[in-house]
């Protein structure tokens, strides 16, 4: 059986003397696994669209026990993002993240255009990394059935106005008033609920189009490592890297 599709490489091993095992991001099938023989020899036709981060268009058949590229045309090779530390950390992680999630039907083309975006904002360098990670995260979870209930406070309905705690056992949102009766401690400053609000609910293509104040920012990437954790009840190798690059915990 042949197969054309677009992809993003999310991993790419070597094995054998010149061959890649490749983990490739789909809109249309989710991730899938396939073989690039001989796409590590620099005269390879495979070389550069089977490379990690890749974007290409994939000519696929199908083997024995997985994918065999025939052949591959590059997209985008966001180039950017393997200029720096933080670029290729954040993009193995990310890439780490939706392994994790494992989208199907409707989720794979939806986690695919946001990663598809999120590549090319990382390539240019246009937002803060750690602000990226959380803008990922929190989009992604929502993507796939883990959106909480952000539109007002829990307890009395407040909208808007100081600091929120949003409690990430339940997916719920308190002010400061309703967190304090229940012995809490607002963990969302206003900037910061806008933010995840907007990150959430908007449309992918709006995800990025906002900005953060440091401090601001570090609020609501410690919400969304908390929530994440949560949700997915696993630790990420790629994460402790990740950490030792932006200094975090």
């Amino acid at each position: 059986m042949q197969m054309i599709t677009t992809g993003l490489v999310l991993r790419a091993t070597k094995t054998g003397e010149a061959d890649r095992v490749l983990s490739i991001l789909t809109p249309e099938h989710g991730i899938i696994s396939a073989i690039a023989k001989g796409s590590l020899r620099l005269k390879s036709k495979l070389f550069s669209a089977t490379g990690l981060f890749c974007y290409s268009e994939f000519e696929l058949f199908e083997g024995k026990s997985m994918f065999v590229v025939d052949n591959a045309s590059v997209k985008e090779l966001f180039w950017g993002i393997h200029q720096s530390v933080e670029g290729m950390a954040l993009g193995m992680y990310f890439s780490e993240f939706v392994s994790t999630l494992s989208p199907v039907g409707a989720e794979c083309a939806a986690i695919f255009k946001l990663f598809l975006n999120t590549l090319y904002f990382l390539s240019k360098n246009m937002r803060p990394p750690l602000l990226m990670k959380a803008v990922f995260e929190l989009r992604a979870l929502s993507l796939t059935g883990f959106l909480p209930a952000l539109t007002a406070c829990s307890g009395c309905v407040k909208y808007e106005g100081g600091p929120f705690f949003f409690d990430v056992s339940s997916g719920l949102l308190y002010c400061a008033d309703c967190a304090r009766e229940r012995g809490l401690s607002p963990n969302l400053d206003a900037a910061a609920l806008r933010a995840m609000r907007h990150i959430m609910l908007c449309d992918t293509a709006d995800v990025f189009r906002f900005q953060l104040a440091e401090e601001s920012t570090r609020h609501l990437a410690a919400v969304s490592k908390s929530y994440v954790l949560q949700c997915l009840d696993k630790p990420f190798k790629t994460e402790d890297f990740l950490n030792t690059i932006l200094g975090t915990v």
